[in-house]
């Protein structure tokens, strides 16, 4: 059932493990990257042995890397090895430079798809990008640490990715639930039958409820997964079904966007991380997510704390008519609702008033927009109007589109 005895160990004793590891990697990073020496001064690395006590290291952000990297290329001065050393190096945009760590699960990935149900000798339909971005890798470096088969398909070609399904039955998918519905849908309208995927490792947005609804009329089993470029896997979904757990080897808290206090568990805040990679750590790396802890043991039996899910972009939230609206408000709107399968906020500036207007598109020909309008009221506390838009027509922009400085 568990990858290794970490999946069930206690609290105590993983926070004990991960604290002696974040010190004796500050403590070289200080001594032997000249990036982190300079971001870390003045900080003792002994007193950092409890969560209470990660305040004492500054935050970083994209931002911060982006302009480190820009003054001293490729990698900010931030790792003691020369880039050649690693494996493999990625540019993300931004631009963003990222070495892939040496470890032979650099990302993490295993214990996910281990969770997903993922065994040796499954074969993985792989449809996340192999080309300069790490996703496609991830999964990849993942599935080969179980011992799977990987076709590294990347997203598209569709005709070509149904070939494959077609000579190799994959029994996993990793991508998009998106990608994942094009390739069910193309399948079944060519006349396809026995679509031979039976589990779907998903990340990249979202999953809307009426996708997992979907997948489960076709057999196949949906396992959430939250990563980033920079990080890895951060938290798996299990198949208790209950939040994402989080990731052995990484220090995860949850910090008021604006203050960067942590928020008590259940509230909503930014996901914040910290990876303890030998040869290239991140330290306190805010992820701009959005995302909350829930409290309780999980009931698949793993130990460690548990996410709601990503909630949003931290930098989305917004004030309208004086309120703050945030991201998490918005998809929790757009969950409730029957039948739609996406959602967006637009917020503009109308008769010199802030005007907001939810657009949703749909998989029926119709819903109760007086009531969706009223449980917009009910979770922002404020008025808004709920319009139905042509499908394909909202993207990948967040839930919140605030138009008023555009």
């Amino acid at each position: 059932m568990f990858y290794d005895d970490r999946d069930c160990a206690m609290p105590s004793d993983r926070d004990a493990l991960l604290f002696k590891r974040l010190r004796e990697l500050l403590s070289l990073a200080m001594t032997q990257s000249p990036g982190w020496a300079k971001r870390l001064s003045g900080i003792d690395p002994r007193a950092i042995f409890a969560r209470d006590k990660l305040s004492a290291l500054p935050v970083t952000r994209k931002s911060h890397l982006i302009v480190a990297q820009e003054l001293d290329p490729p990698l900010a001065g931030l790792t003691a090895q020369a880039q050649e050393s690693f494996p493999r190096l990625f540019l993300s945009p931004g631009p963003i430079c990222e070495p892939q760590p040496s470890a032979e699960d650099a990302w993490g990935a295993a214990r996910a798809l281990h969770a997903a149900g993922m065994r040796a000798q499954d074969t993985l339909l792989n449809t996340f990008s192999y080309h300069l971005t790490p996703g496609g890798f991830m999964f990849d470096t993942g599935a080969r640490a179980l011992g799977c088969a990987v076709i590294p398909a990347g997203p598209g070609n569709t005709e070509q990715q149904l070939q494959a399904i077609r000579r190799y039955r994959p029994a996993a998918y990793g991508g998009t639930a998106d990608f994942l519905n094009l390739l069910l849908q193309a399948y079944e309208q060519a006349g396809d039958i026995d679509f031979p995927i039976r589990r779907a490792i998903l990340s990249g947005a979202a999953v809307p409820q009426n996708l997992r609804e979907r997948f489960s009329t076709a057999g196949i089993a949906v396992h959430e997964l939250y990563g980033t470029a920079e990080l890895g896997v951060v938290a798996f979904e299990t198949d208790a079904h209950a939040g994402l757990v989080a990731n052995e080897d990484l220090i995860i808290e949850i910090l008021d966007p604006v203050t960067a206090a942590p928020v008590a568990p259940g509230q909503t805040g930014e996901v914040v991380i910290t990876r303890l990679a030998p040869d290239y750590p991140l330290f306190r790396f805010a992820t701009g997510d959005l995302s909350a802890v829930i409290d309780e043991p999980s009931p698949c039996g793993r130990t460690n704390m548990r996410l709601r899910g990503w909630l949003g972009r931290a930098d989305q939230t917004t004030k309208i008519k004086g309120m703050f609206v945030h991201p998490a408000q918005i998809i929790e709107v757009i969950g409730r609702l029957a039948g739609v399968t996406k959602g967006r906020l637009m917020v503009r500036r109308r008769d010199d008033r802030d005007d907001m207007t939810l657009e949703v598109e749909t998989s029926q020909p119709a819903i109760d927009l007086p009531a969706a309008a009223r449980l917009l009221a009910e979770v922002t506390k404020l008025r808004g109007d709920v319009r139905i838009v042509a499908a394909g027509s909202i993207g990948q922009s967040g839930a919140i589109i605030d138009e008023r400085t555009q």
